[in-house]
């Protein structure tokens, strides 16, 4: 009996230690981490360190401009110095480092394969069996980085400091803000139509409102009130308080009329669908954008173009990484006379090419109906053409 329980305990024990293996294998084999070699950890913290370092400079430059530029209008509005450094320059430098973030990574992917190639380590590389595919995969992580971070910070982190940074420019730099609309007639239901002759969006007030309700097009419901006020600390949305309101119900050949001073009731809409200021779309988040396009549009609201492109454009210029990236190394991998200055002038013609053919296809989609996924698209779509070109006649 014992030699037998010892069978069973070696068996178990070498099963065990099979599998522990098998597990191992396969958790060896799924580590992405495997793939990377010591040339590639070293490209990618070049890259990513480049990437940053120029963001620090170009952005402090930039700071020192706009202090200079602006120091009169924040000594004459009195904008305290907390505010000017947390509530603007902290919003600030995420906001131009992600707008410029192409440019960023064109010098980044320049400058430091400019150098390698100056010191002809690319040609080693290529000559040691490295080919020009595989030395892209370091490259390509690294751009796979930049851009899931820079979708991230695009959609969810800067909208909310943008908030911030708008109301200061409004308090302290007398940048002026939309605050007051003037005849706005919206669909908030199913065949109920809204009307307000004006509203001031400081008050969260509308004067002249009108409600109407229609069934099988027939009008059923008729409410009219002279002041109509936004309840801001309810703990749900689309809280009015109507005075002075008046409701004719029309049921066939009846009519009912009731009145009264104060009403509280539920519309579908909110202070944001009714006043629209400019830059208002940069600062939702991805996912309030997608709400509010959803909305507008089952409301029957035309007024939604801007907000597409934003949407569109966020996810569009976190694929531009991995296109500038190809663009970039392609161009500066082979050694050529004029070196790394020929290089930085050709990056950064493509880098603002890139942000002002952005800039263009969304005024087209504004004023001229262009589809705004494509707009969005179009600079990727160009660039995507020329970084294949690129590839195509690059060293291998």
């Amino acid at each position: 009996m014992k030699k037998i329980s010892t069978w069973f305990k070696r068996k178990k024990t070498k099963d065990s230690a099979k599998h522990n293996i098998g597990w191992m294998k396969w958790i060896s084999y799924a580590n992405p981490f495997r793939y990377l070699q010591i040339l590639d950890w070293y490209i990618i913290k070049k890259f990513i360190g480049t990437y940053f370092y120029s963001i620090a400079l170009i952005i402090s430059i930039s700071i020192v401009f706009d202090v200079n530029e602006n120091l009169a209008k924040f000594s004459q509005y009195h904008a305290p110095l907390k505010a000017i450094v947390f509530d603007y320059y902290v919003n600030f430098v995420p906001y131009f480092a992600n707008l410029f973030s192409p440019l960023f990574v064109f010098i980044a992917v320049i400058f430091f394969t400019s150098k390698l190639a100056g010191n002809n380590e690319i040609i080693s590389m290529l000559a040691a069996g490295v080919s020009f595919k595989r030395l892209m995969r370091p490259y390509m992580i690294s751009a796979a980085i930049i851009s899931i971070m820079t979708f991230y910070l695009g959609a969810y982190i800067i909208p909310k400091g943008t908030i911030i940074r708008q109301n200061f420019e409004t308090m302290y730099k007398n940048k002026k803000k939309n605050t007051s609309a003037e005849n706005v007639q919206l669909q908030v239901g199913t065949g109920i139509i809204a009307y307000i002759q004006h509203y001031d969006n400081n008050m969260k007030k509308g004067y002249g409102f009108s409600l109407d309700k229609f069934e099988n097009k027939k009008l059923v419901s008729h409410m009219t009130a002279s002041e109509i006020q936004y309840d801001t600390i309810s703990d749900s949305k689309y809280h009015w308080r109507a005075r002075n309101w008046r409701i004719r119900q029309l049921r066939g050949l009846k009519e009912t009329i009731t009145n009264g001073v104060m009403k509280d009731t539920v519309i579908m809409m909110e202070p944001t669908d009714l006043v629209f200021s400019k830059g208002q779309q940069e600062t939702f988040t991805s996912p309030q954008l997608k709400e509010y396009i959803s909305k507008q549009i089952n409301r029957g609201s035309s007024n939604v173009v801007q907000y597409e492109v934003e949407y569109h454009k966020r996810i569009a210029t976190s694929f531009a990484s991995f296109i500038l990236t190809t663009i970039g190394l392609s161009l500066s991998s082979r050694k050529r006379k004029g070196g790394m200055g020929m290089y930085l002038g050709i990056g950064l013609a493509l880098s603002f090419g890139y942000i002002m053919l952005q800039t263009v296809s969304s005024t087209f989609a504004i004023n001229a109906d262009t589809p705004p996924v494509l707009a969005a698209w179009i600079p990727n779509i160009i660039f995507a053409v020329v970084a294949y070109f690129c590839y195509r006649h690059a060293p291998n």
